[in-house]
């Protein structure tokens, strides 16, 4: 089943059904629309651990993340 682009809202995250990713999310800037997936299905996140949270945002660079439409951005945005 593919995702109607047309129906999502912009910029608005939700839980992916399909394709093995947890996350899909319209990302629109500039008149640019992209269907962004990202996060791991089988993973769980616990970004209540103080611990986890900051090795994770440091792992992935969350300050420098600044492109809507990279999944690194998202992902950082959602920590």
């Amino acid at each position: 089943m593919a995702i109607n682009k047309a129906k999502m809202k912009c910029n608005s995250p939700k839980r992916q059904v399909q394709g093995g990713k947890k996350f899909v999310v319209k990302a629109c800037k500039g008149g640019i629309e992209k269907i962004i997936r990202y996060g791991d299905a089988n993973m769980t996140i616990k970004k209540s651990n103080p611990a986890r949270r900051k090795s994770f945002r440091a792992r992935h660079k969350c300050a420098t993340a600044k492109d809507v439409f990279s999944a690194r951005y998202w992902s950082c945005k959602k920590w």
